[in-house]
């Protein structure tokens, strides 16, 4: 009989709680009920060379599949029937086939329901947004890495592989819906009765701008907040119960869940990246909290009115 983990913190939140663990993702998985996870939402390491505290990001690929196999397939063992893993994986030039070598791993645990592009990084011309886009100039936004080659493009996107069980699993396409640029649209489907459609699967989310790398941003491959949170809103509010996030870094999904109001478990070996996810998290319930107590002082200033 496994020792039960004592998680390192937990974090309150009205009815959610959140736990966080000091421990290997494994040992976490393999305390969890069978079927017991609605979500999850995470970006393990690439295999890339990339230096983190704790973690030798050098496997050989051999290794680094097995045990993306490993990880995987206990992830699939906690995922509801109708549950969603959202896995980001990224890769670099000269080793493209990382992210699409782990997705054919996963393959033989769940099914690979839809595959999102994260754009980082965009440049749209003038003549190609046409005149309803309002552009004055050409336009370049986001964030990239430049690459000092004469071989590669700057890499400005990576994959978001979104697996279920059986490759059935429901979601809310319109949490995520866009207005359409031609209203007459409106009045010829009739999904677009309330002026919205399918974002579909290319997601604009930029990083957010840092100052100092040391103090924003301590840890090597961390993704934008919002990345986990469309992700959390796309598989459908209603349906979360419990939210997860493996390779909890600095607490990117831990934030999105306090903001959406999701309980939420996380598991990283790195002390450093652990308590520094907790602090996010406390941070962002705190200032929903006040958020919410002022809009309940208007409310009741208004009613007082008279």
């Amino acid at each position: 009989m496994p020792v039960l983990l004592k998680p390192y913190d937990t974090v309150k939140a009205g009815s959610k709680t959140s736990l966080f663990y000091l421990a290997d993702c494994l040992e976490v998985f393999r305390q969890r009920p069978a079927r017991s996870v609605d979500v999850i939402v995470t970006s393990p390491p690439y295999n890339l060379g990339i230096q983190y505290n704790q973690y030798q990001d050098t496997l050989s690929r051999s290794e680094y599949l097995d045990w993306t196999n490993t990880w995987v397939a206990e992830a699939a063992r906690v995922l509801r029937p109708d549950g969603s893993l959202f896995l980001n994986v990224g890769a670099k030039p000269t080793d493209p086939w990382t992210a699409l070598d782990v997705a054919q791993t996963v393959r033989s645990h769940l099914q690979l329901q839809n595959i999102i592009h994260w754009i980082k990084s965009i440049a749209i011309d003038q003549s190609a947004a046409g005149a309803a886009a309002g552009l004055t100039r050409d336009l370049a936004v986001g964030h990239y890495k430049p690459i000092n080659s004469d071989r590669f493009l700057n890499d400005c996107h990576e994959f978001i592989f979104h697996f279920t069980p059986q490759g059935s699993t429901g979601l809310d396409r319109l949490a995520l819906g866009v207005p359409y640029q031609d209203q007459s649209n409106i009045g010829r489907w009739r999904a677009a009765a309330d002026g919205v459609r399918c974002r579909g699967n290319t997601w604009f989310i930029p990083y957010e701008t840092i100052q100092r790398r040391e103090r924003d941003r301590p840890h090597p491959a961390t993704f934008p907040s919002r990345l986990p949170e469309q992700c959390l809103r796309l598989h459908g509010l209603s349906r979360i119960e419990i939210a997860m996030d493996p390779f909890t870094g600095l607490g990117s999904t831990a934030v999105a869940c306090a903001r959406l109001g999701v309980s939420f478990i996380g598991a990283d070996i790195d002390e450093t990246y652990v308590k520094e996810a907790v602090a996010r998290m406390r941070e962002t319930v705190g200032t929903k909290m006040k958020k919410a107590g002022l809009r309940a002082g208007r409310a009741g200033g208004a009613g007082k009115a008279g």
